[in-house]
């Protein structure tokens, strides 16, 4: 007999996207694959078995057809009855064979794989949301326009599309680049749609390869154009392509940078009475754009040399935060307290310039100089003025006030920590046992408190190399002659 599958209550787990984006989908086809990915399922807890219902397959009353005279309809009601109980009874029948529940399984794991790929690649709220921007919907809706067609950067990870989708792209781009020079022999208006469908395929991929293959594109079929106006007649609507389709895609880039330039210094391509736009005038914003995000990005490098004479890096106003594992009090910011499996990326931190992991807690450094922190909140850790677990981002406050340039936060005992501000000032706060905080007591301190005494005054400075060997030596002598408390350090 069959094994039979029960039915399920589905109940999908957001944290597990990313794990089901990546699994093999040639291995659904196999039966042995459907197994494992459906007991994946299970363990995970995201299909939980329900009872097995009983069907009731009660037929109709039927009367005593030798004493009774029964009428055509009456005869065809009870005909009808009788079928629909052999017909449910053939469906259970069927439900429980071995290929129905395979097929069963295959559904569920097809679900939640389209789930996860839908939740991450076509998140209809964020499309609608970039569609009704103030900045996009500035000009008319574009028929040949394709920018909203798919989310943004759908294509970037070339990893997980599979060969035959990259050989696929790969011709559609070398058909399109064809089609969109004047002498192609294709029409005004494909080579037109040609080069916005281009466009459109270098900025789903992401990439600045693409991006500068369409600004070549764009440089030679325009050069082409001014060839042919020399020896012929001009052509009005050579070279052109939809303006509304190719400032949808620049507002895009710019919007996914988060670029603060002032608009009034972006460069446009001039709009024609037809809703045109001249593909020289768009390569050149394009690259003026690209020139833009090279420009942002250096900003955020440092070089060597700057590392070694102690200069401060310059980084941008905005950042990508990943995190992942333990949350079991918060400290990742991700709303449930769920394990986090692999890096994700977390809104929460996006204007972090300095990040800090101490014992269940995160610290968060701004570029003002302000703290926030977050999780468990035992022994006054995240110098909040309490004990509470904190769920989200809190700033604290420091008396006096002062920017803060370093935090370090223990990794073990209650926890306690430490805050460097760029006068050269030390705070602590948090667990006070062995005088571990610097404030001649024992007690815990719930608010960041400036440590007086010695270091009053006192700026750190980086020794020389040869001096830093001494002084490593110096700290290693002390701490064999003598034992370091708990959660202590030695200055």
């Amino acid at each position: 007999m069959a094994l039979m599958i029960p039915p399920v209550k589905l109940k999908w787990l957001e944290h597990l996207n990313s794990s089901w984006i990546t699994e093999d989908s040639e291995s659904i086809a196999t039966r042995d694959g459907v197994s494992a990915l459906y007991a994946k399922l299970l363990a995970n807890k995201e299909a939980v078995l329900l009872p097995q219902q009983v069907l009731c397959l009660k037929g109709p009353q039927l009367p005593d057809f030798e004493r009774e005279s029964l009428s055509s309809d009456e005869q065809e009601h009870y005909l009808d009855a009788l079928l629909g109980s052999q017909l449910a009874l053939a469906k259970m029948v069927c439900s429980d064979s071995p290929f129905a529940a395979a097929l069963r399984k295959r559904v569920l794991v097809l679900q939640r794989v389209f789930y996860a790929l839908s939740n991450k690649y076509h998140d209809k709220g964020k499309v609608k949301q970039q569609q009704h921007s103030p900045e996009s919907s500035a000009g008319a809706a574009d028929p040949h326009a394709i920018s909203d067609s798919l989310p943004p950067l759908s294509l970037a990870n070339e990893s997980k599309i599979p060969p035959m989708g990259l050989d696929c792209l790969a011709q559609v781009t070398t058909f399109l680049k064809g089609v969109t020079m004047p002498n192609s022999g294709a029409d005004i208006l494909g080579r037109r749609l040609a080069s916005e469908l281009l466009l459109g395929l270098a900025s789903q991929r992401g990439s600045l390869r693409y991006l500068l293959e369409w600004i070549e594109m764009a440089l030679a079929a325009s050069a082409v154009v001014s060839a042919m106006e020399k020896n012929a007649a001009p052509h009005c609507q050579e070279g052109l392509m939809g303006y509304d389709c190719f400032m949808n895609i620049l507002i895009q880039m710019r919007r996914s940078l988060g670029s603060t330039a002032d608009r009034s210094q972006w460069r446009e391509p001039s709009r024609t009475p037809d809703g045109l736009c001249s593909l020289y005038e768009a390569a050149l914003c394009l690259f003026e754009e690209v020139c833009r995000m090279a420009s942002d990005y250096s900003r955020t490098c440092v070089s060597p040399d700057s590392i070694q004479t102690g200069e401060a890096p310059v980084v941008s106003e905005t950042c990508e935060v990943y995190v992942w594992g333990s949350n079991s009090s918060h400290q990742l910011v991700e709303g449930t307290q769920e394990k986090i499996l692999q890096p994700k990326l977390a809104a929460s931190f996006a204007d972090a310039q300095t990040i800090e992991a101490g014992q269940y807690c995160t610290f968060v450094i701004s570029s003002d100089g302000s703290v926030r922190a977050c999780g468990k909140g035992s022994y006054g850790r995240l110098g909040l003025g309490d004990s509470n677990n904190q769920s989200t981002l809190k700033k604290l406050t420091f008396e006096p006030h002062r920017a803060i340039k370093k935090v370090s936060s223990s990794k073990g005992s209650d926890g306690h920590t430490l805050a460097f501000t760029t006068e050269g000032e030390v705070f602590s706060w948090g667990d006070g046992d062995y005088g571990k905080l610097g404030h001649g007591n024992s007690s815990t301190q719930k608010y960041p408190k400036l440590i007086q005494g010695p270091l009053q005054g006192k700026v750190g400075f980086n020794p020389p190399q040869p001096q830093l060997k001494n002084v490593l030596h110096y700290k290693q002598t002390k701490s064999r002659s003598r034992s370091e408390p708990p959660g202590g350090f030695w200055l």
